[in-house]
């Protein structure tokens, strides 16, 4: 049997395309293998996003090229759609983003040795496909390719394109299979939830709402999404959001807290809205986790408008916040500006991250003493297991435990990324 191994890189998007792509090979008779050592064929499911990602896998695909020559290798995901042209890739098989439906009919041309690219835009791959869950607990379901945006410094829209929903009825099948297969918990991945099924008469409330109707004891995690759509859903978006089948983790990427720089980014909000959005959630949800996106070190962030972020950051008290630098990502408008100096981004990171991490800690204190139910839904090493609680707040635990396992559980320590847990 001729046995694949996956390499996925990214967002949750990714992992969910390489699961779709790994049930339809294994239907197709070969075998999904977990060590590039067992491969005869290995595919990378790339990124994108920033260049440490896209230059980590160009560095491991020469790694491999060079250690065995004899595999085969096919680039998937956001590089191979957004880069076909790359002159590294000139003899690798791609397929790309809307194309992984086709995965079986590309590694049966790269066995014999044909380069084929399977890159058309106009497609959508069918949402119901086997699939070879990563973690059999959790069911990720990608609600739409693409988005409504045009962000200056974001190369994924070359990637992921403009927005196309799947339907409701698509979605509602999607997830009632995940959960007769023992899924404790459902993933609502997107470039950008918050605009799901604005181009098919819907909205991810009324998704929502859908969802939390399906019989079962389960939670929903909510994906990404981008505060502009928020005046269109925002008081649906908070009122189903109060069902207790919804983790209460609120994701809304804030990138800058000065309006100029927003403005340069072609964000389609400003900080006052956004300001009012978290006050309209919190108000009616007192204890939603808040995660953020922010990228520090825009070319056109001064001083001040850097510390208007830095603002933002404590006024918020995000329990949760990816800080980037910023990178110029090359055929993107931002990456036409003259860069900062190194030592001012990396200058302006730091004092953001130690900020964000004194708040992150002081947050989590909040949940020193409480107790409830978590879900184990991984793993960490020798250290123990990792369940979530209803505000999706991360638990550390030991003990002899399942994935999957409902846990009652009591907060005794806090740390800056991480709750510490007994069983009682």
């Amino acid at each position: 049997m001729t046995s694949v191994y996956f390499i996925t890189e990214g967002c949750s998007v990714n992992q969910s395309d390489t699961e779709i792509m790994e049930g339809l090979l294994k239907e197709a008779q070969f075998g999904i293998v977990d060590s590039l050592e067992d491969a005869d064929i290995v595919i990378f499911n790339t990124c994108t996003v920033k260049n440490p990602s896209e230059s980590a896998f160009f560095h491991e695909l020469e790694k491999i090229k060079i250690e065995s020559p004899y595999k085969t290798i096919i680039i998937a995901g956001c590089i191979a759609q957004s880069d076909p042209t790359h002159p590294i890739l000139k003899n690798y098989c791609l397929i790309g983003t809307r194309q992984i439906h086709k995965i079986v009919e590309v590694v049966e041309e790269a066995l014999n040795d044909n380069i084929i690219r399977m890159l058309e835009k106009g497609e959508m791959p069918p949402l119901n496909l086997h699939r070879v869950r990563k973690n059999p607990v959790v069911g990720i379901i990608q609600l739409n390719l693409g988005c409504l945006g045009s962000c200056t410094f974001c190369k994924t829209k070359s990637a992921r394109f403009y927005l196309k929903s799947y339907p409701i009825d698509d979605i509602l099948k999607e997830a009632k299979q995940a959960l007769s297969e023992g899924v404790k918990e459902i993933w609502l991945t997107s470039q950008d939830a918050f605009c799901y099924g604005f181009d098919v008469d819907a909205d991810v409330a009324d998704l929502l709402n859908a969802l939390v109707k399906l019989p079962g004891d389960f939670k929903i995690r909510v994906g990404i999404g981008n505060a502009d759509h928020m005046p269109r859903i925002k008081d649906k978006l908070i009122q189903a959001y109060k069902h207790p089948k919804i983790f209460k983790l609120l994701y809304l990427p804030l990138q800058s807290g000065n309006n100029k720089i927003l403005e340069d980014m072609k964000r389609k909000h400003t900080v006052e809205e956004f300001d009012q959005i978290i006050a309209d959630f919190k108000k009616e949800i007192p204890d939603i986790n808040i995660m953020t996106d922010i990228i520090v070190g825009y070319p056109t962030e001064t001083e001040d408008q850097y510390f208007d972020t830095l603002n933002a950051v404590r006024r918020h008290s995000f329990d949760s916040a990816n800080i980037s630098r910023f990178w110029p990502r090359p055929g993107t408008p931002a990456a036409k500006l003259d860069l900062l100096s190194d030592d001012v981004v990396n200058h302006r990171s730091k004092v953001l991250t130690d900020i964000f991490h004194n708040i992150s800690k002081l947050q989590n204190e909040k949940w020193r003493g409480w107790e409830g139910e978590i879900i184990i839904n991984e793993k960490k090493g020798d250290e123990g297991w990792i369940g979530h609680n209803y505000a999706y707040k991360s638990v550390l635990i030991k003990g002899n435990h399942n994935l999957g396992d409902k846990l009652n559980v009591k907060i005794m320590k806090t740390l800056i990324f991480e709750l510490i847990g007994e069983v009682v």
